[in-house]
């Protein structure tokens, strides 16, 4: 058993966005990431379904070109190899489930390329 918190020790950075494996599973991994209001995420798609759960704050998310207006509390699903974006409306935690076999650094590379 792991017991962690989306919510304790966040460290925005206004420069850059923030990623931070929080939990790793036999089926998952827990991803947070961190972004200040006007902070983007270029469109990209995920090898693996995914999930991506607004803990906090509110964000312009797009998918194939519609634009989803998500809140604190929205959760969406993505199957694999969907093109999807994000803009942060205001200061946000975002929760994005993997699949255990995604990788982690491959979302690092999508916010370093944003």
């Amino acid at each position: 058993m792991e017991i962690i918190s989306f919510t304790e020790n966040l460290n925005f950075n206004d420069q850059k966005i923030v990623t931070k494996v929080l939990l790793e599973t036999s089926f998952s991994k827990e991803i947070r990431i961190l972004l200040k209001e006007g902070q983007q995420m270029k469109e990209h798609k995920a090898p693996f379904p995914i999930i991506v759960h607004i803990v906090q704050g509110a964000m312009d998310f797009g998918v194939q070109g519609t634009l989803h207006k998500l809140k604190q509390g929205d959760i969406i699903t993505l199957a694999s190899n969907i093109p999807h974006d994000l803009l942060a409306l205001s200061d946000s935690i975002v929760r994005l489930t993997l699949s255990k076999q995604d990788a982690a650094e491959r979302v690092q590379k999508v916010v370093a390329d944003s």
